[in-house]
């Protein structure tokens, strides 16, 4: 519930820095500040929602910006996501099977791992690039 709130109370400044860092900053928004405490709420949010509803669920995630990284296009087409979802899951079960022969991981742990890496290499090209 925390970050709920923590969210709402940064909407306010994150719809002004849709405008530009100069504009939100000639409107007294810290956009250093804000930013970086608006990626520490989305961290947050994901790490919940990942441990609540567990970590094969994290593929959806991970999918459409895996996804759209590989197409390319404007926007996020629905299908690639589905698409890379499911060879994302095949991929983890394949790897979580036969990786420890004859222990076998949970699928979970592996997209995990898969999905966790590209997340964060997602969030320091993006931090790299702001």
């Amino acid at each position: 519930m925390p970050v709920i709130v923590l969210a709402l109370i940064l909407a306010r400044p994150l719809k002004l820095m849709e405008m530009g860092d100069s504009r939100a900053k000639a409107l007294g928004v810290p956009v250093e500040e804000a930013r970086l405490a608006l990626m520490a709420i989305a961290i947050v949010a994901t790490a919940l929602v990942t441990a609540i509803a567990g970590p094969i669920p994290f593929v959806t995630l991970a999918s459409p910006p895996i996804a759209h990284a590989i197409t390319r296009t404007a926007g996020t087409s629905l299908a690639a996501s589905m698409a890379t979802g499911a060879l994302l899951l095949s991929a983890a079960d394949y790897v979580a099977q036969h990786s420890f022969a004859p222990t076998q991981l949970p699928v979970g742990v592996v997209t995990l791992c898969i999905g966790g890496t590209y997340f964060l290499w997602l969030i320091i090209k993006e931090a790299r690039r702001a």
